[in-house]
């Protein structure tokens, strides 16, 4: 192999694998990328992909191919060097015992490698059909869902995000919960989704991937596909390959409340300062917030016996009963994070039942969670 690219080119291409290309041992070449250029008479492009087994990713690049080849070199190391380079063109050229010389300007470093052939099969799916989606739009479902999903292993079928298609409306709605928390975003889109498989699983690093791309400058529309168990998401030259989570999602439409009788409206900032600094001094071990809600005024407060106990009073506009309900501080803060609106709805019930937190102006973005007995 032998070929000549630009860095910026380069560097993207490896920037883009880095948080999938496995750390663990348990196969070192996981941590490698593979690098192929295609046999001549093609289109002249740098191929990169990377694989966790789970999750893959693989782009094209333009570059000028002098002899067709491949092998596989450390993704991490490889991006270090990279990254140091002058901003000229760099010339890589493979050796007969997988070595990669790596040159530019001045600059030679000679990286060990093994062959192309040794790395594992990345996961394949092609779908007949895909359905593009609005990148920024795709973006903000991400944001808002994949705080709540689980990161306990023994919960696997909590470990992603939940994605189905409604029929009564053709939106596309993600839904994510830990059994603590619950975030649940609806959008329409302006192609048919219902070619999507709905009531697909996607897991949490495949999702996270998905959403490094959708982020990238250049993202405008997403080609999505799910089929049994496999995932796509493509942009360009881009295709991400996952597995899904096999499993049964629960009901969660039992879990969102629906008729609450006690409502407030509240500046985000105002309200995320106040949790905050309250916070400080609650429990360690449960992070544990007090609400004290009377007419007219939001009282948040901690108490931990061996720092000290904290208070901040809000005016707020409420009429209602009066009510005292606690609530895990950082669950609190990640819902209304994600939201990211300038103003929050604050929904309760009663001590012991879920609240609800939605932007101001969305009907269609709603955070669950749970109370807490103080």
């Amino acid at each position: 192999m032998k070929l000549s690219i630009t860095k910026s080119e380069f560097l993207r291409g490896l920037g883009r694998i880095q948080s999938i290309v496995e750390k663990r041992n348990s196969m070192p070449i996981l941590a490698n990328v593979l690098i192929e250029a295609p046999k001549k008479g093609k289109e002249e492009r740098l191929q990169l992909a990377a694989t966790d087994l789970e999750v893959g990713i693989r782009s094209q690049h333009p570059a000028e191919v002098e002899k067709a080849g491949g092998l596989t070199v450390s993704a991490k190391k490889l991006f270090e060097i990279v990254r140091e380079l002058s901003d000229e063109r760099i010339d890589l050229e493979s050796t007969s015992n997988s070595y990669l010389e790596i040159r530019c300007n001045r600059s030679r470093f000679t990286l060990a490698g093994t062959a192309a052939e040794e790395y594992p099969t990345l996961p394949e799916f092609n779908p007949e059909r895909t359905v593009p989606v609005s990148a920024s739009v795709l973006s903000a479902m991400i944001e808002r869902t994949m705080y709540a999903a689980s990161v306990d292993e023994t919960r696997y079928n909590l470990n992603g995000v939940y994605l189905e298609v409604l029929g009564e409306t053709g939106d596309i709605r993600l839904v994510a919960t830990d059994g603590h928390r619950l975030a649940c975003v609806d959008r329409a889109i302006e192609a048919d989704a219902s070619a999507l498989a709905s009531g697909v699983i996607v897991p949490r690093k495949g999702l996270g991937e998905l959403k490094r791309l959708v982020d990238e400058d250049d993202a405008e529309e997403i080609e999505l596909a799910f089929a049994n168990n496999s995932g796509l998401a493509r942009k360009g030259d881009v295709t991400l390959v996952m597995r899904l989570i096999e499993g049964e999602f629960p009901n969660y439409n039992q879990v969102i409340p629906r008729d609450l009788s006690r409502h407030l409206l509240l500046p985000t900032d105002t309200l995320t300062q106040a949790v905050r600094r309250v916070a400080l001094l609650s429990s360690e071990r449960n992070r544990a917030v007090k609400l004290e809600l009377t007419p007219g005024q939001l009282v948040i407060s901690s108490n931990n016996p061996d720092l000290g106990d904290a208070r901040e009073e809000l005016d707020v506009d409420y009429a209602g009963e009066n009510l005292t309900v606690g609530f895990n501080a950082r669950y609190l803060l990640d819902a209304i994070n994600a939201i990211g609106e300038k103003e929050v709805r604050f929904s309760f019930q009663d001590s012991l039942s879920p609240s609800r937190i939605t932007p101001a102006e969305d009907e269609k973005t709603l955070a669950v969670v749970m109370p807490m007995r103080i």
